[in-house]
């Protein structure tokens, strides 16, 4: 496969440091602009990315700036890129053409680019070996979280997981207010966009509830470290009475 130009790809937004929370586990949050119902929106995504080995796996794609990819390319070769959410994959066509990297996604995923997945995402098809696959079953559009096997169990997450606890640097002023009042400023929360448009049922929820993980890494908000399970578990007590 040949390379395109890195020009041809969205360009690098604004983005804080790549930091290892988690022995080989690494998180950086970054800033995303779009336009949703009409309206013009920034606020901050995060991408997590694993190292196994020499490998790196990328999760929730953030394009980094080229200073920042030379400290990723410090830790190791990317050789997958892994999409969990229908909402998110802005930059995925970005790192799988850098690094002709493999591209991971659940069945019904279809990206706006018509990048092609080179894996498909399933309980016994995952790029770790130390992972499990949770996938959304009654929802609208695809959604799948990772269960790292690691540090207690960590659930990286896209969309339906969420743990913005407050705006930070990459919100405008007017993204900032809307949300608020749309709720998405709620720990351990479950994503107010993503539940519109994916209209999950409770029974997908009594599922995830079962498994077990201490922590959560997720496509928007902060790490949620220790309490993680039980913290969602109250959340999908609260929001569908299971």
């Amino acid at each position: 496969m040949d390379r395109l130009s890195a020009a041809q790809f969205p360009p690098a937004l604004g983005h804080g440091p790549v930091e290892e929370i988690f022995p080989n586990v690494f998180f950086v949050t970054g800033a995303m602009e779009t336009v949703l119902q009409g309206m013009d929106w920034a606020f901050s995504r995060n991408m997590t990315v694993v190292r196994d080995g020499e490998r790196l796996i990328i999760f929730n794609s953030v394009r980094l700036t080229d200073e920042a990819l030379a400290g990723l390319d410090s830790l190791g070769r990317v050789t997958d890129v892994v999409r969990l959410g229908a909402l998110h994959g802005r930059d995925d066509p970005f790192y799988v053409d850098r690094y002709q990297a493999n591209y991971w996604a659940l069945p019904e995923m279809i990206h706006e680019s018509g990048l092609q997945a080179t894996h498909t995402l399933a309980p016994d098809s995952l790029p770790l070996a130390d992972a499990g696959l949770f996938v959304f079953e009654t929802t609208k559009i695809p959604e799948a979280v990772v269960l790292l096997k690691r540090e207690g169990g960590i659930a990286i997450a896209c969309d339906a997981l969420q743990n913005w606890l407050a705006p930070d640097q990459f919100f405008s002023d007017a993204s900032s207010e809307l949300m608020q009042q749309m709720g998405f400023f709620t720990p351990a929360n479950i994503g107010p966009v993503w539940m519109q448009a994916a209209e999950p049922a409770a029974g997908d929820f009594v599922r995830l509830a079962e498994i077990p993980f201490s922590h959560a890494l997720c496509g928007h908000g902060e790490p949620l470290r220790d309490s993680a399970q039980a913290d969602y578990q109250a959340t999908f007590s609260r929001l569908f009475g299971i």
